[in-house]
C-alpha cells in the first residue's frame, strides 16, 4: 500500500521526479500523457496500465523512445512500482474502479475519464474526504477549455438566453460531452447566485424530428451533440440578448491539448483536500 503522510510536501516542491502511473494509457489521450511524462525530468513514469495491451512494452504503443517499462493488466502495477498519482482516461466503469483503488491505497488522482453520474461523484467525494489520497476530476484539461467556461460563466450573467454545440471526433462515446454539462452548470449557478432566474424555457412547439432542439441541460441551457470524422473536441457557446449574440469558442486540433493541464493537476493534487470537481480552482480563477 502507498501511503502519503499528512506532513508530506507538496508534490509540486518536489527535488526527486514524480511518480505518476497511467491508467488507459494505450488509449487516445494516455499515449500523450505517457509521451509528456517521459519528456518532463520532473516526472517519472513508473506505470502504465491498459488490459487490453498487457504484456507490451510501452514503447510499441507509444510509437517513440520512452519508458522501457511493459504495460500491466491491473492497479496493482502502480502499488509495485510505488506511484504517487495516478492518471484515469478510460472509461467511466473502469475508472470508479480505479479510483475505488487509488483511494483505498492512498495514490492521488488526476481523472480525465467522462460519463460519471451524480451517484459516482458522491461516492469519490465521499472516498476521498476519508483517504489520504487527493482527487482532481476535470471533464476538460485543455487551459483553453477551462477559460471558455469561465467566459460563458461571466457572459450569462448579461445575456437572455444560451445554447452550447459541442463536437467531438467520431468515437465518443457519451453524449453531451461532460464539458458542455459543466459549461450549463456554470452559467446556472452564476445566475442563481446573482440572484437571476433560470433562462425562459424553450418555446418550440412543433419539433418535426425530435431532438432537433438538442437536449435540456442545467438551467434550461440546450446542448447540441456533434459526433464526426475530422473533429477531435470543439464547443460554442452562444449567448443571445435583444439585437445581439456573443459567441465563445474553443477548439482542441490535437489531444496534446490535454496534456499541460494534466501536468499541472498531477503537481498540485496533493494541495486540494478531498475531490476537486474542474480545473479552474488550480488556475485559481
Amino acid at each position: 500500500m502507498v501511503e502519503v503522510s499528512s506532513e508530506e510536501e507538496s508534490l509540486q516542491d518536489r527535488q526527486e521526479p514524480l511518480r505518476i502511473g497511467v491508467f488507459g494509457a494505450g488509449g487516445r489521450v494516455g499515449i500523450e500523457v505517457c509521451k509528456a511524462v517521459v519528456a518532463d525530468p520532473s516526472f517519472a513514469l513508473v506505470a502504465a496500465v491498459d488490459p487490453r495491451l498487457a504484456g507490451i512494452d510501452l514503447r510499441q504503443v507509444m510509437g517513440s523512445d520512452g519508458a522501457g517499462i511493459q504495460v500491466a493488466a491491473s492497479a496493482e502495477a502502480l502499488a509495485r512500482n510505488r506511484a504517487e498519482v495516478a492518471v484515469d482516461f478510460t472509461d467511466a466503469e473502469a475508472a470508479m474502479e480505479n479510483l475505488r483503488w487509488c483511494a483505498a491505497n492512498g495514490v492521488h488522482a488526476v481523472v480525465g475519464t467522462t460519463g460519471f453520474n451524480e451517484e459516482n461523484i458522491n461516492e469519490l467525494s465521499e472516498l476521498f474526504s476519508s483517504s489520504k489520497a487527493n482527487c482532481v476530476m476535470a471533464s476538460n484539461f485543455a487551459i483553453g477549455a477551462v477559460l471558455m467556461m469561465r467566459f460563458a460563466e461571466i457572459a450569462s450573467l448579461w445575456m437572455d438566453g444560451a445554447e452550447v454545440i459541442e463536437m467531438h471526433h467520431s468515437g465518443k462515446i457519451d453524449a453531451p460531452s461532460g464539458t458542455a454539462m459543466m459549461t450549463a452548470q456554470l452559467m446556472d449557478e452564476a445566475r442563481s447566485k446573482a440572484g437571476i432566474s433560470s433562462w425562459p424555457g424553450d418555446a418550440t412547439k412543433y419539433e418535426l424530428l425530435p431532438g432537433a432542439r438538442g437536449g435540456a441541460g442545467p438551467g434550461r441551457v440546450r446542448i447540441h451533440s456533434l459526433r464526426l470524422k475530422g473533429l477531435v473536441a470543439h464547443q460554442e457557446v452562444i449567448l443571445g440578448a435583444t439585437g445581439q449574440t456573443l459567441t465563445i469558442r474553443h477548439d482542441a486540433y490535437d489531444r496534446s491539448a490535454f496534456v499541460p493541464g494534466v501536468l499541472l493537476a498531477a503537481k498540485a493534487v496533493s494541495d486540494h483536500p478531498g475531490l476537486t470537481v474542474g480545473l479552474a480552482p488550480l488556475l485559481g480563477i
